[in-house]
């Protein structure tokens, strides 16, 4: 299989998605995260039941706009923290890459899956666990940027991990 053309859709959104991924192991500044790595119409959802909100307030509804999706961050850092570490995601070529899928009507082409693997810890008791989660890059603009992200991780460990 020959490899891409450097300056094809798919290279183009897969080195977004590893870029963004890389961002994230080093604890990076959400605004600009979202700035460098979104497009202007962003949202994120981290999926999971919309009963675990009372302890989980992130899971289960989608974020929207560029606001939206720092408020996502800050809901998210009040409860939980991430160590990701250079291992936390494979090399870019194990991303899976779709330039021309859409995940819905009306949306931009373009679907990137990974899983990635990082250490949780509850805020609020200090428990902490190993988990592996998905994220699925989607929606993405006319420059490669992303314009949804989704996260499937493990909630159950999240709610435990969190206590009452």
């Amino acid at each position: 299989m020959d490899a891409p053309e450097p300056n094809s859709r798919s290279s183009i959104i897969r080195n977004t998605c590893h870029s963004f991924c890389q961002s994230l192991i080093h604890s990076p500044n959400p605004p600009q995260l979202i700035d460098q790595h979104f497009s202007l119409s962003p949202s994120i959802t981290e999926h999971g039941p919309i009963w675990a909100n009372e302890r989980l307030p992130f899971l289960g509804k989608t974020f929207t706009t560029k606001d939206g999706c720092l408020e996502y961050f800050d809901v998210l850092s009040k409860t939980l923290t991430m160590d990701m570490s250079p291992k936390s995601f494979p090399k870019p070529e194990d991303f899976i890459v779709n330039a021309f899928a859409t995940t819905h009507e009306g949306a931009r082409q373009g679907v990137v899956s990974v899983v990635g693997a990082a250490t949780f810890r509850s805020v609020k008791t200090g428990k902490s666990w190993d988990e592996k989660f998905i994220y699925r890059l989607s929606d993405f603009d006319g420059e490669g940027k992303i314009g949804h992200w989704e996260i499937w991780a493990d909630p159950l460990s999240a709610w435990e991990a969190v206590g009452d």
